[in-house]
């Protein structure tokens, strides 16, 4: 079996002009949201096997704080270009592309491809997932490269804690 977490990155600033999309920072609501529902997962679940961060600041600054309240050492967090897209193909890719020996992971990605993918292979269609929310899917496969449909077992926002 193998489950996966997939989180949309926490609320980012447009506060700042002249910087690219992919370097844009976190808002204060974003990092306070951040540590809000990773604190909430951390209770509920195991710590992943893995960590998988798109490389835009806002997406690696949620990872890491992820990686904080779960103790996951941050030298060992995989960051991925591909997955700074606005498609679920490059998030298809990375998780069907996951090392088998890891049986969990948790992916932090944006928003378009995050949707289409839980909608895709989880059994909840979901039309939004907001920022900072996290979908949890357990697969009945030993290989990630196998996954088809999967059981979507935890859906946590932000919202609920407020």
């Amino acid at each position: 079996m193998k489950t996966l977490y997939i989180v949309r990155h926490a609320k980012s600033s447009w506060e700042y002009e002249g910087i690219n999309d992919i370097d844009r920072p976190l808002k204060k609501r974003g990092i306070n949201d951040a540590y809000l529902i990773s604190a909430v997962l951390q209770k509920k679940v195991a710590c992943p096997d893995v960590f998988v961060a798109s490389c835009a600041n806002r997406a690696l600054h949620t990872a890491m704080i992820f990686s904080y309240s779960f103790n996951y050492p941050l030298a060992n967090l995989k960051i991925s270009k591909s997955l700074f897209s606005f498609s679920d193909g490059y998030l298809i890719k990375t998780v069907k592309a996951l090392d088998d020996s890891f049986d969990s992971a948790i992916i932090f990605s944006h928003d378009h491809g995050i949707s289409d993918f839980v909608n895709k292979f989880g059994d909840q269609i979901l039309s939004h997932v907001p920022t900072c929310g996290v979908i949890g899917i357990k697969f009945e496969n030993n290989h990630w490269k196998n996954i088809k449909s999967g059981e979507t077992f935890l859906t946590e926002f932000p919202k609920n804690y407020k």
